[in-house]
């Protein structure tokens, strides 16, 4: 069971965009970082549970060429072995910062033009990352998919330098699952079903897909053989999130936890679900949990000025 904690308070709405919700919490102390687009920019919240005290940053979008406004689309913290940048993507490029949003260290433009193929083309650009310093390189672009990206999903690999760790999402639903390395390698495409698949995340080789109907997905990673099939909401899933349980929060105003584990007599995924939460009249456009051990989690939604925080009983 979960119960509503005090909220932390936005300068402004949520933008209705999916996966609208960023959390960090650094290895050390109980800080715990938030980041949430709105428009031309981005909020940075820094929240310290034990005493209530709370930081804000706003960042915003660089302008790039052209006169119509730029919009962020996307505001996370990668989380490297070696390093931590905050990355907001926009029409016009990608800003990079160190993970406070003190500091730029590398800006990427996009095509620009009356039909620009940067955001939407499908393309999947991929960087190398110093371990310290602005020295970031373009050094790859992945052509898997025809239409916009929707979300990007990872997960470290153990035991071996052959399993896939990222898997693409576009707005057509299919899903590509690659294997990183100095190359990357299209491990296998997983086709769509005539709806978008906003959000997508990685689970023990286990590909967790969200989709426009409702739906969650759950596909073996190296082949794309379909496990289970969920009918989790009643409208479009805009985000999900592992730690070590699955969340999902869809436009149906629920949130939901699930268990998943492995069978192991037969090695099939079995899915049992824990919790739900709604949060009345409101379009979820953001859902995260908020440690590690998946005992707390925060929902934001379009017009709501606050972050909802939950934490287990």
């Amino acid at each position: 069971m979960f119960r509503r904690e005090h909220s932390i308070p936005l300068r402004g709405s949520a933008a209705a965009l999916c996966n609208n919700l960023s959390v960090l919490q650094l290895p050390t102390g109980n800080l715990r970082h938030f980041g949430v687009v709105h428009g031309p920019s981005a909020q940075l919240l820094s929240a310290a549970p034990e005493d209530g005290s709370l930081v804000q940053r706003q960042l915003q979008a660089k302008e790039g060429a052209g006169v119509s406004p730029t919009l962020i689309t996307q505001v996370h913290w990668c989380v490297l072995p070696f390093r931590v940048l905050l990355v907001l993507t926009s029409h016009r490029g990608i800003q990079m910062f160190e993970s406070d949003g003190s500091i730029m260290v590398y800006w990427h433009a996009l095509d620009t033009g009356d039909a620009p193929p940067g955001t939407w083309s499908g393309r999947v650009l991929v960087f190398d990352i110093p371990a310290k310093g602005p020295n970031i390189m373009l050094s790859e672009e992945l052509a898997g998919h025809q239409t916009s990206i929707t979300d990007i999903a990872t997960e470290p690999v153990q035991g071996g330098d052959c399993m896939a760790d990222v898997v693409t999402a576009d707005d057509s639903g299919l899903l590509c699952v690659w294997r990183s390395g100095p190359e990357f390698t299209l491990v296998t495409r997983i086709p769509g079903f005539g709806v978008p698949c906003p959000s997508v995340k990685l689970w023990q080789g286990i590909v967790a897909a969200g989709y426009g109907n409702g739906q969650v997905r759950l596909y073996e990673a190296m082949k794309g053989t379909l496990h289970v099939q969920i009918s989790a909401h009643a409208r479009t899933i805009c985000a999900l999130d592992l730690a070590p349980e699955l969340l999902s929060a869809a436009e149906d105003t629920f949130v939901h936890i699930w268990k998943l584990s492995r069978s192991p007599e037969s090695g099939s995924i079995e899915v049992e679900h824990c919790h739900g939460e709604c949060v009345s009249n409101t379009q979820l456009c953001g859902a995260r949990f908020c440690d590690p051990s998946g005992s707390s989690f925060a929902v934001t939604g379009y017009d709501l000025a606050e972050i909802l925080r939950f934490s287990s009983v």
